[in-house]
């Protein structure tokens, strides 16, 4: 009698763990941040379609690397959860805790239980109000749930990254330094991104009730504009820029919908490897 093919669980563990790692090292980086006014959220995304950050709920936003179909997958869900929950009970019993805790159930049994551990990593943020903190939760691919402090950085070389934002931290920062300091910490020192390579969304304050608004590749360009030294224009006069750049994130008019697309339902693929669904 034939004996049954054995594998140790911790071998098993450890090669599901391996391969989520790989694919999600595959993609590109995710920075969010706090700052003066609210959250930003940075991502590597050179697609103008295929959005890494989008919003959730009111004070809600969510953002995703790996493979794109699994974590759009994920997103959707959260929607339809804020969403039933809001109508529900009130708009009030909608938090970021308890959508992060649904997600990490979920990660964990999908790494514990299928063949196939999801290749992905998640954030959701929420803009604190009331005098409450702003809140960032980090969930891995097996389910492990971060509290994040001050920032969070997901996917690509992640220890790298946080190591950059970590040294140019500042709490009271406005949205303009804040976006260089992000942005210079996902490009490093040998690289350059513009504002066709970035997504850039902000949770805001000024905002009203809905508070994620994404800017725009003009008003990314201004805000990401040249040194003063390049342009020969005066402080007082860049200032004034920023300022009126940030204004316009408060007040521009939203044309999303709650999950911050046009359809939840599309399907797409791309990415990064060659590999379909891969992370833009």
């Amino acid at each position: 009698m034939t004996m049954p093919y054995y594998v140790a669980p911790e071998q098993v563990m450890k090669d599901r763990a391996e391969y989520a790692q790989k694919g999600i090292a595959r993609g590109r980086s995710l920075v969010a941040t706090t700052y003066a006014e609210g959250v930003l959220m940075v991502a590597e995304n050179p697609s103008r379609s295929l959005h890494k950050i989008s919003e959730i709920y009111d004070r809600i936003a969510f953002g995703g690397v790996g493979k794109y179909n699994e974590y759009d997958q994920l997103r959707v869900a959260g929607v339809r959860h804020a969403d039933t929950k809001g109508f529900a009970f009130s708009r009030e019993d909608v938090d970021a805790r308890s959508l992060a805790n649904l997600y990490a159930q979920f990660l964990g049994n999908v790494f514990t239980h299928e063949m196939k551990p999801l290749e992905v990593e998640i954030l959701v943020a929420e803009l604190g109000a009331d005098g409450r903190p702003d809140q960032l939760y980090h969930i891995a691919y097996e389910g492990t749930i971060t509290d994040e402090d001050r920032f969070a950085v997901l996917g690509g070389d992640a220890e790298t990254i946080a190591a950059r934002v970590n040294e140019g931290w500042q709490a009271d920062r406005d949205l303009r330094g804040a976006l260089g300091a992000a942005v210079g910490a996902l490009a490093g020192p040998e690289r350059t991104l513009g504002a066709d390579d970035l997504e850039v969304a902000v949770l805001s304050r000024d905002n009203g009730r809905r508070t994620f608004r994404r800017i725009t590749d003009e008003m990314l360009a201004e805000l990401l504009g040249p040194a003063p030294s390049a342009t020969g224009r005066s402080r007082a006069t860049r200032k004034g820029s920023a300022v009126a750049a940030a204004k316009r994130v408060g007040t521009a008019e939203t044309t999303e919908g709650p999950g911050g697309q046009a359809s939840d339902e599309a399907a797409v693929t791309g990415g990064d490897s060659g590999s379909p669904g891969d992370d833009k």
